[in-house]
């Protein structure tokens, strides 16, 4: 039987504008089953990234409980959910959201210096990751110096190096073109497959729509449609 790595209950998020309120999610059930490929669909403004932040714990519910890997993250002190999200949690933004002054290397095994991994084996985890996104030739350059696929690349292996369950990604092809989008998907649904690493991406992209095999579109911050799907 699988095992829900993520479940929603009743969350709702509502923001205050010049102190009129706007609705951005709104009473949204969701359950994500481990080792799921899913896409998070809808027009601009429709709440996909909201969603998506409450998820991983960068936005808090206004009501309503996210529950990941059985932990009710919602119910969690600042402190203990951050090293939450250290350790099960890995997230890849469509501005890539990289260190300009640190190299490949070093942006990568920042989360495992965080993690207070050991020098030798971090060094080791980081080369692997490299070579698995195809950059092992590229570890001493810094992000300026790649193109945005490669960052996006660098960005993917930094998300994977505390070996999370999940791996949130808010627009991740947004700013790449054609044949960096399909390389990063390829890489993605791999790591997907074989590492059984469950990924919800917040998406506009039809590249990303196309390989996700469930697709869930949110309209006005409520759930339309979640429909399953055999990827292309």
């Amino acid at each position: 039987m699988a095992k829900t790595i993520i479940d929603a209950h009743n969350v709702s998020k509502t923001y205050h504008t010049n102190m009129i309120p706007v609705k951005a999610v709104q009473d949204v059930h969701l359950h994500i089953e481990e080792g799921e490929f899913v896409a998070l669909v809808g027009p601009s403004g429709s709440g996909k990234s909201t969603l998506l932040n409450m998820m991983g714990g960068l936005d808090e519910p206004t009501s309503g409980t996210v529950i990941i890997d059985g932990v009710e993250i919602t119910d969690l002190s600042e402190n203990k959910l951050i090293d939450f999200r250290l350790h099960n949690i890995g997230f890849v933004f469509q501005s890539f959201n990289l260190i300009p002054v640190l190299t490949a290397k070093e942006n990568v095994g920042f989360v495992l210096q965080l993690q207070k991994m050991p020098k030798k084996e971090r060094e080791q985890r980081v080369l692997t990751l490299l070579q698995e996104v195809g950059l092992e030739d590229k570890i001493n350059s810094k992000p300026g110096e790649l193109s945005g696929g490669q960052q996006q690349r660098v960005a993917v292996a930094r998300a994977l190096a505390s070996k999370p369950k999940i791996i949130l990604a808010d627009e991740p092809t947004a700013n790449l073109d054609s044949a960096s989008a399909a390389n990063l998907l390829d890489i993605m649904a791999k790591l997907n497959k074989e590492e059984k690493i469950t990924f919800l991406f917040s998406t506009h992209d039809q590249r990303v729509i196309k390989k996700a095999r469930r697709v869930i579109t949110l309209v006005d911050g409520k759930v339309a449609s979640d429909v399953q799907q055999s990827p292309t």
